[in-house]
């Protein structure tokens, strides 16, 4: 059965705590007097009041006070819908955005690190709505469910509920025991990592302020920027190597990436078989891309890897950073990255789409069914690290892939019943999905995702919030049997 009063004291504290970020980030305004200071003061208070509203609901002893895997999933859904509300408060409040579904779209884009954008001029906008453009990423990045286990453990046994319907990936790797400790181990090389790209970026020339928002864009591979020329207009050679390093780093398990850089066991990362797969594959397009370039642009030999490199990485992570006009590119080359968007980096990660754990698994599904052929009595087991893959991991994983396509294909007819060319409505129904922000045919690159209608902007919105908690756990609150009582 579903826990209401759970689940409202559990959005209530989310609500809390989104509360406070949002004073926190009134601080930038008031010291560098800006004329958003009363907007996120306002946001807050709402916020705030919404948050009390629901604890209150939900103080109640006994079995409602319990969290199963059901109450999990409503939860993880939930929390990004109701952060994103009350964090379009902002933007409306300050009369960027006025219009609530654009205000919306932004938001969820941001939680959802896609790094999609309706705003028209960059430029033009503070940096107290910079600044909390950027952390919605960064809070999406590893999860606002996630974020709360960790730093506000009131769920009791509840919290491995959440983190399960909340950690994206087939697999469920843990560092420790205790969930919300796992949760703190991993927090912290979120943490560093932030802090090492912006200090990375500060050095090589970059402001500040623009090293502070696009480092946390970089991490939770969000893609956002605080220039209309995005990151293009950063015109420098040496923060692109850094942002291209931070964003192949953000797409490895970060549980790995503990081991690593806290344990020193290096091992762990280098003989894992998702991370293998994950790095070839990184590196097969990159040479490809920088072969084209090289041969068919004016591009020079540094250039041509620099910019495959960068553009490579940064598909594959689903970051969505671009340093230059891509369409411009060959076309074949440009369809190269398009299909980058599907991979997808490790699970465990802060990155969207497919994930490498599963194209690889569905390559060594494939090579056993041409092996069955000439063997038919064959016992052709998948393995993943030395382990055998069960039957049910198996079956989940081509499950998603069937669903992953599936969505991309019913949203690609969707988006043209609205008036979009074919090839735009298909790049936006892929960037939407795998949570990139801008798709072939140039939308998010010369086209804004402002010219989508009110409905193209609430479907878009939808396949974002679907792409990040990987299908599963958004489509399984559309089935009857999920609400029955037993």
């Amino acid at each position: 059965m579903i826990h209401f009063r759970s689940i409202e004291r559990i959005i209530g504290a989310l609500l809390l705590i989104e509360a406070l970020i949002l004073l926190g980030c009134s601080a930038i305004p008031l010291v560098l007097k800006e004329t958003d200071f009363f907007a996120f003061l306002a946001s807050a208070l709402a916020t705030a009041c919404a948050g009390m509203i629901l604890v209150t609901l939900g103080k109640k002893k006994g079995k409602e006070n319990m969290v199963s895997r059901r109450d999990g999933y409503v939860v993880v859904s939930l929390s990004w819908i109701m952060f994103s509300l009350f964090g379009a408060l902002p933007f409306m409040l300050s009369g960027t955005l006025t219009n609530f579904t654009d205000a919306f779209f932004e938001t969820l884009s941001g939680f959802t690190t896609t790094g999609a954008s309706v705003i028209p001029d960059m430029d033009s906008l503070p940096h107290g709505l910079l600044f909390w453009r950027s952390f919605t990423e960064w809070i999406g990045g590893l999860g606002i469910v996630f974020f709360t286990v960790v730093v506000l453990p009131i769920f009791g046994v509840g919290d491995v509920q959440l983190f399960a319907a909340e950690a994206v990936g087939p697999t469920r790797a843990k560092l420790h025991p205790r969930i919300s400790t796992s949760g703190r181990w991993i927090l912290t090389v979120y943490v560093v990592l932030t802090i090492a790209c912006t200090i990375a970026l500060k050095v090589s020339g970059l402001g500040l302020c623009d090293s502070i928002n696009h480092s946390l864009c970089t991490i939770a591979t969000g893609g956002g920027y605080t220039h209309n020329g995005g990151i293009e207009g950063i015109h420098s050679a040496l923060a692109e190597y850094i942002i291209m390093i931070f964003m192949f780093l953000s797409g490895i398990n970060f549980s790995l990436l503990y081991l690593a850089l806290f344990k020193g066991k290096f091992g762990n990362l280098l003989h894992d078989t998702e991370f293998a797969w994950y790095a070839i594959t990184c590196l097969i397009f990159i040479a490809t891309i920088a072969i084209g370039l090289f041969t068919r642009t004016d591009y020079g030999i540094e250039e041509s890897l620099r910019h495959s490199a960068f553009h490579v990485i940064s598909m594959v992570t689903t970051t969505g950073y671009v340093t230059t006009d891509l369409t411009l590119w060959p076309q074949s080359l440009w369809m190269l990255l398009g299909f980058c968007m599907f991979l997808g980096a490790c699970a465990g990660s802060t990155t969207g789409a497919m994930k490498s754990v599963r194209s690889l698994v569905l390559v060594k599904i494939m090579r056993n069914e041409f092996d069955r052929i000439l063997h038919p009595n064959a016992i052709l087991p998948v393995r993943m690290n030395g382990k055998v893959l069960s039957q049910s991991t198996r079956q989940s994983i081509l499950s998603f892939s069937m669903f992953f396509v599936g969505i991309i294909f019913v949203s690609w007819l969707l988006f043209m019943a609205l008036g979009l060319d074919m090839d735009v409505a298909y790049g936006t129904a892929v960037a939407s999905v795998c949570n990139v922000g801008l798709g072939v045919g140039g939308m998010g690159l010369t086209i804004s995702w402002a010219v989508l209608p009110v409905v193209g902007k609430w479907l878009a919105a939808a396949l974002m919030l679907i792409g990040r908690l990987e299908i599963f756990a958004v489509l399984i609150l559309l089935t009857p049997g999920f609400w029955k009582h037993h």
